[in-house]
C-alpha cells in the first residue's frame, strides 16, 4: 500500500543513471524493470529515469515512425500496470502523440496507472541538438501529484532556461526533477552545475537532474548526475561514465525537503573525462552495433598507438587486432615501436608488407602517369593499399575498422580519402594532435578504474617523443608540409571552436599568411570530412552534429 509522502514528510528516492539504448524498446523496458526491482529492494518510493529513456536518446528521425512511437506507449502502459504492485513510482520518457502532435515526453506512473504526462517546452536547436525537426513543443507545465508530494518535472532543456521552472514554482512544485540527455564535451559538467545552481536560486526549490551514461554514434553522455538543496549547497554527487542507481534520502523541513543523503563521488580532471568518453563512446559503439572486435593499422606513430590502447581499455586485448603494414619507407623504428606497443598491451599482432599492392597499382597506371613526376598520388597508393587491405580483413572476419586520425589533420585535410580514413569509427576525431600527445603520457600515468586495459606504461616512451611521420617518401615530418602542432592546433581552435576573424587571430601573435593558409586548408578540406567516419566529441564543436560548412564554399576571410 503506497504512503503519502507528504503525511511522513520522507521521500526514498532513486536516480537512475543508466545506459539506454536508442531503438531498443524492450530491452530498455527490461533497464526499467531491472533498475525498479532494485529500488523496491531498498525501499524507494520513486525512481526517476534520464530524458526519453524508453525510446532511447536521441532518437532522431526515428519518431517519426508511428510504428515505433505506439511500441513506446506500449511499453509505458506494460510498466504502469505492473506499479499497481505497491512498489516505486516511475518517472520515465518518451516520445509522445497527443493527436496531430509529437512531444518529447516524461510521464509518471504509480499505482497501476499513468498519473500524468508532461512534454518538453524549450527544444533546443543547436549544436548536436534538433529536436525542432521532428517534435512540437508542449504547453507550460504544471507539478505532477506524487502520493501528496508536488513534482515538477522539467525536461532538460526546459531547466536551462528561467521560464519552465519558474512557472513550475509558481504553480505549487516542491521538489525539481530534471530527466536530462546531456552529451559530455570538456568542462561540461562544471557547466551544468552553474546552470542548475541558478534555478534553484530562481525557484527557491531543490533540484535533482538525473543525466543519462553511454555512446550514441558520436555523442557520448557521462552521467554525472547531482542534486541540490534548496540553499543551492550541493545535495549528492553521482560519478561520470558510471552507470549506477543512487538511494536519496529526503526529508520536509518547513516549506521545502532536504536531501539527507546520497553519493558524493569526485569527478575526474579534464584529461581523465577525456579519455573516458573517448574509450565509453569507443566502447558502446562496437558494443552496440555488435561488433565482435577492432582491426587497426598500427604505425609505430602515436595516433594508431593512443587508438589500440583506447581499444584495449573498451573491449580487452583479445578483441583488438593490431596489423602493421610496412613498406620501403618505413623506417626500423617505427617496426620497433610498433612491437613494443602491442608487447605492453598483449595485443594480437600481425605484419602485412604492402609493396605487392603498391607495385601493382603503380604498375596498372605505368601508361596513364607516364612522363609524370612522382608526388603526392603515389604516396597516396601506399595510404590506400594500408586501407584496402585492412577493409578486407574487416570484411572476412567481422571486426570494425577503427580509423586513427586526429582533429588537426582532419582540419587541414591530412588525410587520404578511401586510406587511412577508412573505417567505422574514430575515438580520437575530436582531439586535436597536441591533445593525443598529453592523453598519451596521462594515460600511461594513470588507469581508471573500469578499464580493461592495463596498469603502467602502455604507450612506449619514444612514440611519444620521436617526431611525427607518416613516412610516405624519405626523411618525411609532419612538419614538411604543416607548421608545429602547438601553432596549427591554436589556430584551429580558433577558427573552429570560436570561428575568430584572421585579425583576431593574428591579435595572439600568429603570422597572416599562415592563418589564411590554414583557413584555406579548412574549407577545402570539407568534403573529405564529409565521408570520414563518426568520432566522439569531445570539443565544444566537433566535426559534424557541430560544424555544418558548406563544401562548396569561396568565402575567405581577408579582412
Amino acid at each position: 500500500m503506497s504512503q503519502d509522502l507528504a503525511a511522513t514528510g520522507r521521500l526514498r528516492l532513486a536516480v537512475a543513471q543508466l545506459n539506454p539504448v536508442v531503438g531498443d524498446v524492450a530491452g530498455n523496458l527490461a533497464l526499467v524493470r531491472k533498475a525498479r526491482a532494485r529500488a523496491a529492494e531498498e525501499g524507494a518510493d520513486l525512481v526517476l529515469f534520464s530524458e526519453l529513456f524508453l525510446s532511447g536518446y536521441p532518437p532522431e528521425d526515428l519518431v517519426l515512425k508511428p510504428a515505433f512511437v505506439a511500441a513506446c506507449k506500449a511499453a509505458l502502459e506494460e510498466l504502469a500496470g505492473e506499479t499497481a504492485d505497491g512498489g516505486p513510482g516511475l518517472i520515465v520518457g518518451l516520445p509522445w502523440r497527443e493527436g496531430e502532435l509529437l512531444h518529447n515526453a516524461v510521464a509518471l506512473i504509480d499505482g497501476g496507472r499513468v498519473v500524468g504526462v508532461r512534454f518538453k517546452v524549450d527544444l533546443p536547436n543547436y549544436g548536436e541538438f534538433d529536436e525542432k525537426r521532428v517534435f512540437q513543443p508542449g504547453p507550460l507545465p504544471g507539478p505532477l501529484g506524487f502520493r501528496g508530494i508536488r513534482l515538477g518535472v522539467p525536461v532538460c532543456e526546459d531547466a536551462w532556461g528561467e521560464e519552465v521552472c519558474e512557472c513550475l514554482a509558481e504553480t505549487g512544485a516542491e521538489l525539481l526533477l530534471v530527466p536530462n540527455g546531456s552529451p559530455f564535451h570538456t568542462g561540461k559538467a562544471e557547466r551544468r552545475l552553474q546552470v542548475m545552481v541558478a534555478r534553484v536560486v530562481e525557484t527557491d526549490l531543490p533540484l535533482v537532474y538525473c543525466n543519462q551514461i553511454g555512446g550514441q554514434d558520436e555523442l557520448v553522455f557521462d552521467g554525472a548526475s547531482f542534486a541540490l538543496q534548496a540553499d543551492r549547497s550541493l545535495a549528492f554527487q553521482m560519478g561520470e561514465f558510471v552507470e549506477e542507481i543512487a538511494i536519496t534520502e529526503w526529508r520536509r523541513d518547513g516549506e521545502t525537503w532536504i536531501c539527507e543523503n546520497g553519493p558524493r563521488v569526485p569527478l575526474p580532471d579534464a584529461d581523465a573525462a577525456n579519455w573516458q568518453a573517448c574509450v565509453l563512446g569507443f566502447r558502446d559503439y562496437v558494443e552496440k552495433n555488435r561488433f565482435p572486435g577492432v582491426v587497426l593499422g598500427l604505425s609505430g606513430g602515436i595516433d594508431s598507438a593512443v587508438v589500440a590502447a583506447m581499444a584495449v581499455d573498451a573491449l580487452g586485448a583479445e578483441r583488438v587486432h593490431c596489423i602493421m603494414l610496412p613498406y620501403r619507407y618505413t623506417s626500423t623504428e617505427s617496426l620497433a615501436d610498433a612491437q613494443a606497443c602491442v608487447d605492453a598491451m598483449g595485443l594480437r599482432y600481425d605484419v602485412v608488407p604492402i609493396a605487392p599492392a603498391v607495385e601493382g597499382f603503380s604498375e596498372a597506371l605505368s601508361g596513364l602517369f607516364a612522363g609524370t613526376e612522382a608526388g603526392v598520388t603515389e604516396e597516396n597508393l601506399q595510404s590506400r593499399a594500408r586501407g584496402t587491405i585492412l577493409m578486407a580483413v574487416s570484411n572476412k572476419f567481422g571486426a570494425m575498422v577503427a580509423t586513427t586520425g586526429n582533429k588537426s589533420e582532419m582540419s587541414v585535410g591530412y588525410a587520404t580519402l578511401y586510406g587511412d580514413m577508412n573505417g567505422g569509427f574514430n575515438p580520437i576525431k575530436d582531439l586535436y594532435k597536441t591533445e593525443v600527445y598529453r592523453l598519451a603520457a596521462w594515460r600511461n600515468a594513470n588507469r581508471p578504474e573500469g578499464l580493461k586495459g592495463p596498469a603502467g606504461i602502455v604507450i612506449p616512451q619514444n612514440i611519444i617523443t620521436k617526431v611525427p611521420t607518416a613516412e610516405l617518401r624519405e626523411n618525411q615530418t609532419d612538419q614538411d608540409s604543416l607548421p608545429p602542432y602547438e601553432v596549427l592546433d591554436d589556430i584551429l581552435e580558433c577558427l573552429v571552436e570560436n570561428e575568430m576573424s584572421v585579425g583576431e587571430i593574428e591579435a595572439r601573435g600568429h603570422d597572416r599568411a599562415l592563418i589564411h593558409r590554414i583557413e584555406h586548408l579548412l574549407y577545402i578540406a570539407e568534403y573529405k570530412r564529409r565521408q570520414s567516419a563518426p568520432g566522439v566529441k569531445i570539443t565544444r564543436k566537433n566535426f559534424g552534429r557541430d560544424r555544418r560548412y558548406p563544401i562548396t564554399n569561396r568565402y575567405r576571410d581577408r579582412s
